[in-house]
């Protein structure tokens, strides 16, 4: 709800991409996909920086221009933020990435589809084109969670194409985020005989009903076997890289994990992060998840590296964060002018 109903409003339009590169993905995902997009009051695009808004697991980009109870949608959060002057003008992206797993990682997968070259081949052209916005130089990225993980992996990966990016509670520090989630998954899974397959046709056939959220936490599990360790001859990609009695790790399988960590990915990649214009990077000190850890692992590991960037740790859990934007979104904003 807006805070000041005499703020000025932005507009938020929506685009429809059917792309190419989702085409024949392994789990089946629709191709047709919907990106919204904000412009701020007394702006039609033109000229300004462009922002990619990457939603958590269990989200999707339209998510955040939704009404929202007792808080601001991302669009009333710009408009305050711009108003203000706290926040120079930006066009900000949202596309849907939501996937029938659950969520998604935003990186190239087998079974998963190829959501890296769905942003930065199709979606953000498209929005640049249509609105003559962003640009080399001028355009970044930034999330929350699984949302925050594909900022880090993206500007990690192509600092080239980003110039800014914000990763909120972020995936990284993979052996102690999925300590705890592989025994729920196997003790889910065992209810079905250990077949995964069984279990997801159980869960989507609950869907019509109710959804538990310990079911989503197994969901999540098993996206992010077929996000980062794909195996194409087992159902919609996904094998686990624990042992299904013992919960051993399977050391080739959790290579496979561990390689997408963005704490290994920092060792041959983090050079490229001096080129940005911007990075910023949060946790809560009580993430749920064992985030924190990871976090300081990473800026401990960028200062070594001589990385400029932004940390912020701040006195709270993993849920319900959105207001930590505050401090990142006017940061990348105002470095892309």
């Amino acid at each position: 709800m807006q805070r000041d109903p005499n703020t000025p409003r932005g507009t938020v339009s929506t685009l429809w991409l059917a792309s190419d590169v989702l085409q024949g993905n392994f789990i089946g995902e629709p191709t047709e996909r919907r990106i919204d997009v904000y412009v701020p009051a007394g702006h039609d695009g033109r000229g300004l920086p462009l922002l990619v808004d990457l939603v958590g697991f269990t989200g999707g980009g339209p998510s955040h221009t939704n009404w929202k109870n007792f808080g601001e949608n991302l669009p009333e959060r710009l408009d305050r933020l711009i108003a203000s002057g706290a926040m120079a003008p930006v066009v900000v992206a949202l596309p849907d990435c939501c996937t029938k797993l659950g969520g998604n990682q935003y990186i190239n997968s087998a079974a998963m589809g190829r959501w890296d070259d769905f942003l930065r081949q199709e979606a953000v052209p498209l929005v640049e084109r249509t609105l003559a916005c962003g640009g080399d130089g001028h355009r970044g990225l930034f999330g929350k969670s699984s949302g925050g993980y594909g900022a880090m992996v993206h500007a990690l990966l192509h600092p080239d194409f980003w110039a800014a990016a914000a990763d909120h509670s972020g995936d990284k520090g993979f052996e102690l985020l999925f300590a705890s989630d592989f025994p729920k998954a196997l003790r889910a899974i065992a209810t079905t005989g250990n077949s995964v397959q069984k279990w997801l046709e159980r869960f989507f056939t609950t869907t019509e009903t109710k959804v538990r959220g310990d079911d989503i936490h197994v969901l999540m599990v098993l996206a992010m076997c077929a996000t980062y360790d794909p195996d194409l001859s087992a159902y919609m990609g996904i094998r686990l890289p624990v042992t299904l009695d013992t919960c051993e790790i399977i050391p080739e399988r959790w290579a496979n994990f561990a390689k997408w960590d963005p704490l290994t990915l920092v060792e041959t990649h983090g050079e490229g992060l001096k080129q940005l214009k911007a990075l910023y990077i949060d946790c809560g000190d009580e993430d749920q998840y064992n985030l924190v850890y990871g976090a300081r692992r990473m800026h401990q590991r960028l200062e070594t590296l001589g990385v400029a960037h932004v940390y912020e740790e701040f006195p709270d859990n993993h849920s319900s964060v959105d207001y930590r934007m505050d401090r990142s979104l006017p940061l990348l904003a105002n470095a892309l002018r």
